[in-house]
């Protein structure tokens, strides 16, 4: 399995979007700091994942949530969870 996923970083409010086959590994990666791209936005929240049968339809998954539309659709289904 790989695994499409969104970081909400509480320091700019801002998504981190990314995809990865272990994703505990890759949070827990994040949280220490280790990855350049989310370095200096601590702390992050993971907010939504999505598991995917093969690598090509997690990257395609991302590519869709970096869009304009995939960011919409995002919002839209976190949309209770970010009114708060």
């Amino acid at each position: 399995m790989y695994y499409t996923y969104v970081l909400l970083s509480k320091k700019d409010d801002n998504f981190y979007i990314g995809f990865t086959k272990d994703l505990k590994n890759r949070f827990r990666k994040h949280q220490l700091g280790k990855v350049y791209s989310t370095k200096l936005r601590q702390p992050l929240i993971l907010i939504y994942y999505e598991a995917c049968l093969n690598k090509i339809d997690a990257a395609r998954r991302e590519k869709y949530f970096k869009s304009g539309q995939g960011k919409r659709s995002l919002k839209n289904r976190l949309k209770f969870y970010l009114k708060d």
